[in-house]
């Protein structure tokens, strides 16, 4: 080979080492950015009521006893094991040990004792105070250990204790939880932007961190529907739990950079309804507010059609369930009719707040044109949910009509609570739940529950309208997101890119 043919291949080959070369395998992306619709007031949630609280924290930040999994089914996650006793009125839970909180504290049987004694004390926000009320005692027989010991049967327990109130939290940081949370999770709080977003950090010594995939999830804060959109196309938001915008939903289908979740839940949003407000007070006057109400025209204008007309505080596919939709039956002239035996002179006009999920205000649009046809000018407010939690909710019960979505299964007990914000107080009621509580076997509990879902539904306790049907949109190398939902949550320990 000539000197000239030599020195002409070796400026070659150096040429060729500047440019890119491929590599054996492309480095998997190990964050995420997720959006949400509502922003969580709070990241303690055994003490505030918002579910958003429970989408950001749960099974991330802090662990309970055991965990839900989508198909609603139940697994140890802080427990090693549970047994429940023949009578499902003790349980016995074998605590994971090793465990440790983000603070370096250890994770032991006090820590659980403390979380769900502090639940049931006087100053106490949780709002499954009553769940923890109805322990009788809780046992420490060694640092592992815990045995519970429950007033009356409960064979739900093992679920119950897998919710977000139910979260085991370390004593010394209980008091700074809502806005410097501490848990046994995988994940830690590194920022939060009010307004805007949260980020979570993978917490390098949780006990299993090789298994989780993600780094940093960053949460951001999307409440409109066309943002929400935007937000996805531009590819600025990785997933959208819950998305609020249905009637895109053809344009996502149709994009293969993108998976639609459909899922159903268990749900329910009611038209709530202050019972002890005149003249809501007369079972007359609320029997003609839901006789006004064409639940199918509701879910069309609300959530596009994504839901299942209900009759009671109660859902499809719960044990138990039966339909009680025909209980108050859409009927224009028999809800004149109930109005005038109960003696109202029409216009009458009422207030309907409503806080900001679309679901609500577009749904208030439509309950509030129904009304007006048999004479009950409903007066739409607007409310942030600040507002709405502190007037409404746990406040004054400042309103007369409501709607809003109660995310949590298994909660026919909030209408035995007197100072609830229903203002349903019942001693029939309270006795049928007495004895759904007490009862010892699966059939005579499915009988006393659709007994006590009929009840609901005569008294019309409130405007049951429907259970939701969810959507989610994630990028499709995204793997992990849910598409039922059992509960509100987004567990990112099990979220991973393809």
């Amino acid at each position: 080979m000539s000197k000239k043919l030599i020195l002409f291949a070796a400026a070659a080959m150096a040429a060729l080492s500047l440019l890119p070369q491929p590599v054996a395998a492309q480095v998997k992306k190990d964050s995420v950015v997720m959006g949400m619709t509502l922003e969580p007031p709070g990241l303690d949630p055994t003490a505030g009521a918002a579910a958003a609280i429970a989408e950001v924290t749960l099974y991330n930040v802090y662990e309970t006893l055991t965990k839900i999994k989508e198909d609603g089914s139940v697994v140890p996650l802080l427990a090693e094991s549970f047994e429940a006793a023949p009578d499902l009125k003790t349980y016995t839970f074998k605590l994971r040990k090793g465990v440790t909180f983000q603070n370096g504290e250890p994770f032991n049987a006090q820590a659980v004792k403390f979380s769900y004694e502090r639940a049931t004390e006087p100053t106490s926000t949780n709002k499954d105070k009553s769940l923890f009320q109805s322990i009788a005692g809780i046992a420490t027989p060694d640092n592992d250990t815990v045995v519970i010991s429950m007033k009356n049967p409960e064979p739900n327990l093992p679920f119950l204790l897998g919710q977000a109130t139910a979260s085991i939290v370390e004593p010394k940081s209980a008091p700074t939880n809502a806005t410097k949370p501490v848990g046994t999770g995988p994940f830690v709080l590194a920022a939060w932007a009010k307004g805007s977003s949260i980020t979570l950090t993978k917490w390098s010594e949780y006990r299993n961190a090789a298994a989780i995939k993600l780094s940093k999830v960053f949460i951001r804060f999307i409440s409109d529907p066309s943002a929400q959109v935007a937000s996805l196309l531009s590819g600025d938001v990785d997933a959208f739990s819950r998305v609020t915008a249905y009637r895109s939903l053809a344009q996502f289908k149709s994009d293969p950079r993108f998976a639609v979740l459909i899922g159903g839940s268990r749900g329910k949003t009611i038209l709530t309804i202050n019972n002890k407000k005149k003249p809501f007070d007369d079972v007359r006057v609320r029997r003609a507010i839901l006789a006004a109400i064409d639940r199918k025209a509701v879910i069309e204008g609300a959530v596009d059609g994504f839901g299942v007309p209900i009759g009671s505080f109660y859902v499809p596919g719960g044990f138990g369930y039966v339909d009680t939709t025909d209980i108050n039956p859409f009927d224009i002239e028999k809800a004149k009719k109930l109005l005038a035996d109960a003696g109202v002179t029409t216009p009458l006009e009422i207030s309907l707040k409503l806080p900001p999920p679309g679901y609500a205000r577009q749904g208030g649009e439509v309950i509030a044109a129904q009304l007006a046809k048999i004479g009950i000018i409903a007066k739409i407010e607007n409310v942030e949910w600040a507002q709405w939690l502190s007037s409404v909710f746990t406040g004054p019960h400042n309103f007369d009509l409501t709607i809003v979505l109660h995310a949590e299964p298994l909660d026919l007990v909030k209408f035995t609570e007197e100072s609830y914000y229903f203002g349903y107080k019942s001693d029939a009621f309270n006795a049928l739940y007495k004895s759904i509580t007490e009862a010892t076997n699966d059939a005579d509990r499915a009988k006393l529950l659709g007994d006590a879902q009929r009840m609901l539904a005569t008294d019309a306790a409130a405007g049951f309208l429907y259970q939701p049907q969810f959507v989610s949109i994630a990028n499709k190398k995204l793997k992990g997101m849910w598409a039922q939902v059992p509960q509100f949550e987004n567990d990112f320990s099990e979220w991973a890119w393809e």
